[in-house]
């Protein structure tokens, strides 16, 4: 009964992005919603109206670790990427830190500072928001604040998280890509790129996944799970190697460095469908990851000004980051993209550069959500101890 179990909740994961795919093709008004925003909506419905069966709990911890790291190097396989970029990460990630640290410390002056152990909760959330939940982890062994305020946070970054992306998916890419006099057809400079998306244009219901059972399409899909999997087994012993605390950046580092140096490689970037299957994976993480939604524990009442403190930090960081960046001439996809590299970590950049149609954004916020893994931990020591003073 449990092997049946793990087949029909494995299935429901594997299975719904195909049949979103397919009404997204057949009616235009769900085209224009999108798959993700769509595989957000029944994620959050089946995991707030139904009682989830334990191994649908397992599958739901356990896919979203294994579809990123495939997905990401596949994503990457078929992109064109300029010899340098250095001037442009650096820009965003002064600009993402900055707006951080002032969204953080107005939050705590407005309601942080009502929180039991406001300043320790803004030095963790300022790591959540600059690298992620494993930053937030780290920052809760170093601080040891109550474990009921640290389960709330995570609850609360979680619903945040989903309005976060509501925003960006609704209106907000659109909007600061008018704000920035950024035209959607012009968002992808390499020429590559651009014949993909005009493809694209000429056929909305075209089905990238036509094919793929055919021998041709079979051989490929071997090859590139292939190659895949050894940039994966070889990022992962890499960041064996590395000392405690280590393992994520240097793994993601790894899988990225590896997928940017393999596609030069003119065989492997002539792969055209490696995109499309990894861009099916992050389907299966977006439906996993929004069925984690647990709206029971959203208990605004008793936790009032911590969920403030936590959607002012999100939403005013997105704001100045946004100012910052207009300001130092990055250009919109970028500004947007290294938002949620910082804020919701590396994973989720692929998500995103799907939904702005803009492959080229892909190796900028994962190279910025590197550097909040690294540097995430240090920040949020730091902001602690200038709360601590205010």
């Amino acid at each position: 009964m449990t092997i049946l179990n793990y087949t029909v909740a494995l299935l429901f994961y594997l299975a719904t992005p195909a049949v979103i795919l397919w009404l997204c093709r057949r009616y235009a008004v769900l085209g224009k919603i999108g798959p993700i925003m769509l595989l957000y909506a029944v994620g959050m419905a089946v995991g707030n109206i139904f009682t989830l069966p334990r191994e649908m709990l397992v599958l739901q911890e356990l896919l979203p670790n294994v579809m990123v790291p495939l997905a990401i190097p596949m994503m990457l396989f078929g992109c064109s990427f300029s010899r340098s970029e250095l001037v442009l990460q650096l820009k965003v990630c002064i600009s993402g830190f900055l707006s951080v640290v002032v969204a953080v410390v107005c939050g705590y002056l407005l309601f942080g500072c009502k929180v039991p152990e406001g300043a320790e909760v803004g030095g963790i959330i300022s790591g959540m928001y600059t690298g992620g939940t494993i930053n937030a982890a780290a920052l809760q062994a170093i601080f040891q604040i109550d474990s009921l305020t640290f389960a709330l946070v995570n609850s609360y970054d979680i619903i945040i998280s989903f309005l976060y992306f509501i925003f960006l998916f609704s209106c907000g890419i659109r909007l600061f890509r008018r704000l920035y006099g950024q035209k959607a057809e012009c968002v992808v400079s390499q020429d590559g790129d651009r014949e993909v998306l005009d493809e694209a244009q000429v056929d909305k219901n075209r089905n990238p996944y036509s094919g793929l059972l055919t021998q041709s399409g079979l051989k490929q899909l071997l090859s590139i799970v292939g190659i895949t999997l050894g940039v994966v087994a070889v990022s992962g012993g890499a960041a064996m190697l590395m000392p405690e605390g280590w393992f994520m950046v240097v793994f993601i580092l790894m899988i990225t460095t590896l997928g940017v140096a393999l596609s030069f490689v003119k065989r492997i970037q002539a792969m055209e469908r490696s995109y499309d299957i990894g861009m099916y994976l992050i389907y299966i993480f977006s439906l996993a990851i929004a069925t984690m939604a647990d709206f029971s524990k959203l208990d605004v009442a008793q936790g009032l000004n911590l969920i403030l403190f936590m959607f002012f930090a999100v939403f005013v960081s997105l704001f100045v980051h946004a100012v910052v960046c207009r300001l130092l001439r990055v250009d919109a996809d970028s500004m947007t993209i290294t938002s949620v590299a910082f804020i919701n970590s590396p994973p989720f950049v692929p998500m995103v550069a799907a939904v702005m149609k803009n492959r080229k954004a892909l190796i900028t916020g994962l190279a910025a959500g590197i550097v909040g893994y690294a540097l995430g931990n240090h920040l949020g020591v730091i902001v602690a101890q200038l709360l601590a003073v205010l």
